[in-house]
């Protein structure tokens, strides 16, 4: 089975191309959903241990939780050694089921893939893309965001640029859905052709 990274920085679209794989049959797991789960799940106990107040019957409370981590280094880094290794157990539990199933293909969509070091863990890299303006104001549209808030995510993260160099397939959003949509459908026939 051909495990397929699909990351892109924040607005790029990331979130609508991996749709298109589950869409086009591709199993799909999301890392960001698998944190919400876990928030209210095996995490939970974890992160009140570690910061006292901010899970709230059973689940953690993302306002309370991002107000004691924000801003302060050694405490986030303490949230991302609780969080990331459940993730990746997540994911690998994910992965085993769909290789046990016969899938050719299954993706694993890890928005800071590159910045948490997983390139190790998939066998081709997408990265999902679109011109500075276009994510600009995608992230500026969306509820409570600020030029300085976007401004403070894009800081943290690798730069498009570097995303695209090494990447495996680079997927434009930019171009709109049915381009998008095209290129999914390509890179899903040129890994299965492979195999």
């Amino acid at each position: 089975m051909i495990v397929l990274g699909l990351t892109g920085s924040i607005g790029m679209g990331k979130s609508t191309t991996a749709k298109m794989f589950a869409e086009a049959g591709v199993p799909v797991h999301d890392s960001d959903e698998a944190v919400h789960r876990l928030y209210s799940g095996a995490a939970a106990p974890l992160i009140e241990a570690a910061f006292p107040g901010t899970v709230v019957d059973g689940v953690v409370d993302r306002v309370k939780l991002g107000a004691r981590v924000l801003g302060d280094a050694a405490a986030l880094k303490r949230l991302e050694s609780i969080i990331h290794p459940l993730v990746r157990a997540d994911a690998d539990a994910f992965l085993a089921t769909h290789r046990n199933a016969g899938e050719s293909i299954a993706v694993l969509d890890i928005p800071l893939l590159f910045e948490t070091g997983g390139r190790g863990r998939v066998d081709k890299v997408v990265v999902v893309t679109a011109p500075a303006e276009v994510q600009r104001q995608r992230v500026l549209a969306r509820p409570g965001m600020t030029e300085e808030k976007l401004a403070a995510i894009l800081a943290k993260q690798v730069p498009d640029e570097e995303k695209r160099r090494l990447a495996d397939f680079v997927i434009d959003t930019g171009q709109g859905l049915d381009a998008a949509r095209a290129a999914v459908a390509g890179i899903i026939a040129e890994l299965s052709g492979g195999r």
